[in-house]
């Protein structure tokens, strides 16, 4: 899942980023408010997590153009104040959850689980698919009691798979949704990701094949 980090404060920003990569998250960072609203008008992402105090356009004004637009990706408020009326104002403005600094990890964590399990893109702790089984806690690959550890773009690469449920997904939705919009990553990476993912489902004896077709992108199919 795709998540948009906007603060100014940078090493506030790398850190945020450091945190939800390591829950394997795919980030984009921005550092003020009007990039903020620009790529939150993609609506491409799970879940946005804006500081109230940038430059430009604060936090607020984000929320509220974005609702006006008819943006209902979850967003979660970050800020030092931590008065009660200013949590009011946040949640009126139309974020979904607000968060004072400073705070623990755990708690930050815990707040971005609880908004994507209500924008319905929750994902389970286990995807299935044919024989496969995705443990979204470990990041393992399982199948027939066997399991791989996937890498961090080979895990959402597959999550993103799995979660079609053998639908297309084109190399360009791929593009955005693992590496993002400001990735100098070439394309050729999607391939050589979808191969690495071969192999590893050939280690595991699954039924599962990853295809590709022609100018549409690539699917999973279970064996029959």
């Amino acid at each position: 899942m795709r998540v948009l980090v906007a603060d100014d404060e940078r090493d506030m920003a790398q850190a945020l980023e450091a945190m939800l990569k390591r829950d394997r998250y795919s980030v984009d960072l921005v550092y003020d408010g009007r990039d903020a609203l620009d790529y939150g008008l993609s609506q491409n992402y799970g879940l946005m997590v804006l500081d109230v105090m940038m430059p430009k356009l604060d936090g607020l004004q984000v929320v509220r153009a974005l609702r006006e637009q008819g943006v209902s990706t979850p967003v979660l408020l970050l800020t030092a104040r931590g008065q009660v009326d200013d949590k009011i104002i946040g949640l009126d403005a139309g974020a979904d959850d607000y968060l004072s600094k400073p705070f623990v990890p755990g708690e930050f964590l815990a707040r971005v689980r609880a908004l994507t399990r209500r924008s319905g893109n929750y994902t389970p702790h286990r995807l299935l698919f044919g024989d496969l089984i995705l443990d979204t806690s470990t990041f393992e690959l399982c199948s027939h009691g066997a399991s791989v550890r996937l890498g961090n773009k080979e895990y959402q690469l597959m999550e993103l798979l799995m979660r079609r449920r053998g639908g297309c997904v084109s190399t360009e939705l791929i593009m955005d949704q693992v590496w993002g919009f400001e990735s100098d990553s070439e394309v050729s990476v999607v391939w050589v990701n979808i191969s690495n993912l071969r192999r590893k489902l050939e280690s595991l004896g699954s039924d599962v094949r990853i295809t590709a077709s022609r100018g549409r992108g690539y699917m999973l199919e279970a064996g029959a």
